[in-house]
């Protein structure tokens, strides 16, 4: 029984893998066929050939054999039927008339093969030229066989039979073309958008870089370079300072590892959410670690923010803390935090250098860095804009707007 189960089970295998292998034969003899347009007209001329040529085997003579080569040569003719099908068309009616002349016509299969043609692949002034040419034909046939004008309405009939296919045919082409059409462009389009989305998803994932490593890195050198001053004073103060310098670096790692974990897979539970407004004390923490004495003000009642303009607003604070970090000699810096209906408004100054230009400013180096672009593309976000630039007061400023509606702006 078992050994019956397994013939069984080998059978059905066998029979699909012959099934799939006459399906992809079948495929490939298809898509020869098409690239080979001259071998398919050939075939259908042999088949237009064996059904035309048996009646006139039987019967001798000259008559029949000069009716033999006529037939010979308008299947012939259906060879380069797609090449120009009007004009097959009406050298196969030419013969088809000279062949009437021998007392039989064999010759009315080719000429419906070659009208049809002309109906699915000519212009529509062609198949009106066609279908007048093949009535006078029908009309010379029963005048000169003295057939009844019934078998005139029986040629007419045929031959709107047969244009009312070939116009289904070519109807339904047309149909599958623009389908197809249709999908190539939308597969273009698709195609473009991934590459619109993929590029703004390198900008968005740079910022992200740039502000993980810039900051972090700025306030670990800050670090060190106060354990290397108070090292020999203050050995303990050093210490402390390095574990600073540690802690900041596993910080840095961490958020790094977030991001790329962000990159590799979808967003999952598993994942340390992105930093909000609620987390600029532990941002101000770090930078004070780091010897910048820096003030919060907050004014408003904070509205629902999304999300995502809390990033945006916790990124711009944290470039600007961090350009002043880098590249001024500011003693001191004040975050201002105001709360509006429509949005929250950003101002980060500090008491340095005039001179000492943040990276990014317009008198800085141009290849410096990318700080004050990467705040301002958050920003163009959200409808607001980044001005940087010396205060009022003395040191640097930086303020923008974010708000809730940037289409209202």
């Amino acid at each position: 029984m078992a050994m019956m189960m397994q013939l069984l089970r080998a059978s059905r295998r066998h029979g699909r893998l012959t099934a799939r292998s006459a399906l992809d034969m079948r495929g490939r003899s298809t898509a020869w066929l098409r690239r080979h347009p001259l071998v398919t007209d050939a075939m259908v001329a042999g088949v237009v050939l064996a059904l035309s040529v048996p009646p006139i085997t039987g019967p001798t003579g000259h008559d029949h054999a000069l009716s033999l080569i006529l037939i010979l040569v308008m299947t012939s003719l259906l060879v380069w039927r797609r090449r120009a099908p009007f004009i097959i068309l009406t050298a196969i009616t030419g013969v088809a008339l000279v062949q009437l002349t021998t007392g039989t016509l064999n010759g009315g299969l080719a000429l419906l093969v070659a009208f049809y043609t002309l109906a699915v692949y000519a212009p529509g002034r062609y198949i009106l030229a066609g279908v007048a040419l093949l009535e006078g034909a029908a009309v010379v046939m029963v005048l000169s066989s003295d057939k009844s004008l019934l078998a005139w309405t029986s040629l007419s009939s045929i031959l709107m039979a047969t244009w009312f296919t070939s116009y289904y045919v070519r109807t339904r082409r047309s149909y599958l073309a623009s389908l197809v059409s249709r999908a190539e462009r939308l597969e273009r389009e698709r195609d473009t958008q991934a590459q619109l989305g993929a590029s703004a998803e390198r900008a968005r994932i740079a910022r992200e870089m740039h502000d993980i490593i810039a900051h972090n890195i700025a306030v670990m050198i800050a670090l060190a370079d106060g354990a290397t001053y108070t090292v020999a004073d203050n050995p303990g103060q050093a210490a402390t300072l390095m574990g600073e310098v540690s802690a900041t670096g596993r910080s840095a790692l961490t958020e790094m590892h977030r991001l790329l974990g962000v990159l590799r897979q979808p967003a999952g539970p598993g994942h340390v959410p992105q930093p909000t407004l609620a987390d600029i004390d532990t941002l101000l923490a770090a930078i004070r670690a780091a010897g910048l004495p820096t003030r919060l003000t907050v004014t408003g009642q904070p509205p629902a923010l999304p999300p995502s303009i809390q990033l945006a607003a916790y990124r711009i604070i944290q470039e600007s803390l961090t350009n002043t970090l880098k590249h001024s000699a500011a003693a001191s810096a004040r975050v201002q935090l105001t709360y509006l209906p429509d949005g929250v408004e950003l101002e980060v100054t500090d008491d340095g250098q005039p001179n000492a230009s943040p990276v990014g400013a317009p008198d800085a180096e141009p290849s410096a860095g990318h700080g004050i672009t990467g705040m301002r593309e958050r920003a163009a976000v959200f409808g607001g804009e980044v001005s940087a630039g010396p205060g009022p007061a003395g040191g640097w400023r930086v303020h923008t707007m974010l708000y809730l509606r940037p289409e209202a702006t």
